[in-house]
C-alpha cells in the first residue's frame, strides 16, 4: 500500500494513478473532495477527507507527502511518530526521472501548457513514454500518461515550489520563465534565479538546455534560446486567423547569433497569445532534438486542444464568451487578459479574480493591480489562504483600491453567481489558483443559455 497525504493535488493525483496502474494498492487523504478526487475514487483508489489517524490504512509500504500538508497535520505526525518511510512527491519523481530519459519543463509560468504540448507531439509521433502534467490535458483528459517500464522517455513538469525540481535528473530541460514568485520559500528573486540555474546544471552532459532568451540563465551545457527577438529560434508574423494562431519559426545562425533567414517554417495551433507562441517554440525545439519529424510536430501542434484552466474557453455563443484560467501571478494574468483582448477585441472584458495566498498578494499587490486593470470590469473574491494565516492589511479590499478599472467591486463566493447573472457579461474570465474552479461548471451552465 502506498499512502498519499494530499492525494487531491494535481501532481499527487498523477503519481497516485501511476502507481495504481503499476499494480500497487493506493489510498490517500485530502482536505476536501474535488473533481480530481472523485476520479481517483472512481478508479478504485480509497480517499478520505478527515485528518484522522484512525482512517489510515494498514500495510503501508511508504507515504508520499505534498508540501501543502501543514506541519500540524494529525495524520502526518502520527506517521512520523511511528517511523513510517515518508518521501516527498519530488523525491518520487526524481527516482522515476533517473530510470528514463527525462524531459523536464520548468518555469514560474508556461510549464504546464508546454509539458502537455510536448507530450501530445511525442504521442502524435507514436513515441512510447510516460508523462506527469500539472493540469488536465484535453487531448487525453488526464494529467498522466502511463507507459511501460521499458519506455525510453518520461515527460515531467518540473515544479520550482519548495525546490522540488532540484530532485530531477533531466536529459533535456526547458525553462519558460523566471518571474519573482514563491518568495515565502526563496526569500528574494536572486535566490530563485540561482535555483533555476542549479536545475539547468542538472541536465545531462549529452542532452540539451532550452530556455527563453531573456532569462538570466548561465550554463556551459549545450543550449538553444528562443523568443520573439534576439534568440536562436524566433517566432514572427504572429496572427489569429479563423480561430487559430499562425506563426513562422525562424532559425538564426547560432555561431554569431545574427539572424540568417532560412525558409520560415509556418505553424498553426489552437492556443492564443504571444506567451503560448513562445511555449510552442520551446516544445518544437525539444521534439526536434528528439528526432520527431517536422510533419509530426506540425500535426501535433495543430491538433493540441490545450489544458483545462489555461485560457480554457468554456462557453462561446452569440450572447456570452466564458474563459477560465489558472493564472495567479501578475505576469500570468497580464498574458491571459492581453490574449483575451486580442482574440475577442470587440467585447467588454469582465474578470473575476480570486487572489491566492496572503504572502503572494502582499508581495505583488501593485503588479496584480496593474495586470487586472487591463479589464473593463474587475470582481474580486476574498484571498484564498491555502496553507497560510491572514496578514494584517493584506486584503482584497486593499487590492481593489489600487485597480484603475472604472468598474470594480468586491464579491463573496456566496453572491458570485447572482452577481454574474445580474451583470450578464458578454466576455467573462474566472482567474485564480484557489477554489474558484469549483464555480466553473455552474457559470458554464448559466452562460450556455
Amino acid at each position: 500500500m502506498i499512502y498519499f497525504l494530499g492525494i487531491g493535488g494535481i501532481g499527487m493525483s498523477a503519481l497516485a494513478r501511476y502507481f495504481k496502474a503499476k499494480g500497487h494498492e493506493v489510498a490517500g487523504y485530502d482536505r476536501t473532495p474535488s473533481p480530481l478526487t472523485k476520479r481517483l475514487e472512481a478508479e478504485g483508489i480509497a480517499v478520505h477527507y478527515t485528518d484522522d489517524p484512525n482512517l489510515i490504512p494498514e500495510n503501508i509500504e511508504f507515504v508520499v507527502l505534498t508540501p501543502a500538508i501543514p506541519a500540524n497535520s494529525l495524520e502526518l505526525n502520527y506517521l512520523r511518530e511511528r517511523n513510517y518511510e515518508i518521501v516527498k512527491r519530488s523525491e518520487v519523481l526524481g527516482m522515476i526521472s533517473r530510470q528514463h530519459k527525462a524531459l523536464a519543463i520548468a518555469g514560474t509560468h508556461g510549464k504546464t501548457t508546454t509539458t502537455a504540448l510536448v507530450t501530445h507531439i511525442l504521442m502524435t509521433a507514436n513515441k512510447k513514454l510516460s508523462a506527469f502534467i500539472g493540469g488536465i490535458a484535453r487531448n487525453i483528459d488526464s494529467n498522466v500518461v502511463i507507459g511501460d517500464e521499458k519506455d525510453d522517455l518520461v515527460v515531467m513538469e518540473a515544479d520550482e515550489f519548495d525546490h522540488s525540481f532540484l530532485r530531477l535528473s533531466p536529459f533535456v530541460s526547458i525553462v519558460t520563465s523566471i518571474d519573482a514568485d514563491h518568495l515565502d520559500i526563496y526569500g528574494d528573486y536572486q535566490h530563485l534565479v540561482e535555483s533555476f540555474n542549479e536545475f539547468v546544471d542538472k541536465t545531462s552532459d549529452d542532452g540539451l538546455v532550452i530556455y527563453h532568451a531573456n532569462l538570466p540563465i548561465k550554463t556551459a551545457k549545450k543550449h538553444i534560446t528562443y523568443g520573439l527577438e534576439n534568440a536562436d529560434v524566433v517566432a514572427e508574423n504572429i496572427k489569429v486567423v479563423d480561430g487559430e494562431t499562425l506563426f513562422d519559426m525562424v532559425v538564426a545562425n547560432n555561431g554569431n547569433n545574427q539572424r540568417t533567414l532560412r525558409t520560415p517554417k509556418a505553424f498553426k495551433m489552437q492556443l492564443f497569445g504571444n506567451h503560448n507562441v513562445q511555449n510552442a517554440l520551446a516544445a518544437i525545439i525539444m521534439c526536434s532534438y528528439l528526432g520527431v519529424s517536422e510533419d509530426d510536430i506540425r500535426k501535433g501542434l495543430a491538433t493540441f486542444k490545450g489544458v483545462q484552466r489555461r485560457f480554457d474557453i468554456r462557453v462561446k455563443n452569440a450572447k456570452h464568451i466564458y474563459v477560465d484560467d489558472y493564472a495567479h501571478h501578475p505576469e500570468e494574468i497580464k498574458a491571459a487578459l492581453l490574449a483575451a483582448r486580442k482574440v475577442f477585441a470587440d467585447k467588454e472584458l469582465t474578470v473575476i479574480f480570486q487572489p491566492h495566498l496572503f504572502t503572494r498578494t502582499r508581495d505583488f499587490m501593485d503588479g496584480f493591480a496593474e495586470s487586472l486593470s487591463f479589464a473593463d470590469r474587475v470582481i474580486l473574491l476574498d484571498i484564498y489562504p491555502a496553507r497560510e494565516l491572514p496578514i494584517e492589511g493584506v486584503t482584497s479590499a486593499a487590492l481593489l483600491e489600487k485597480i484603475t478599472s472604472k468598474k470594480k467591486m468586491l464579491c463573496s463566493k456566496e453572491e458570485l453567481l447572482n452577481t454574474i447573472k445580474s451583470i450578464d457579461p458578454e466576455l467573462v474570465m474566472t482567474v485564480g489558483a484557489g477554489d474558484i474552479d469549483r464555480f466553473v461548471p455552474q457559470i458554464e451552465k448559466m452562460l450556455e443559455i
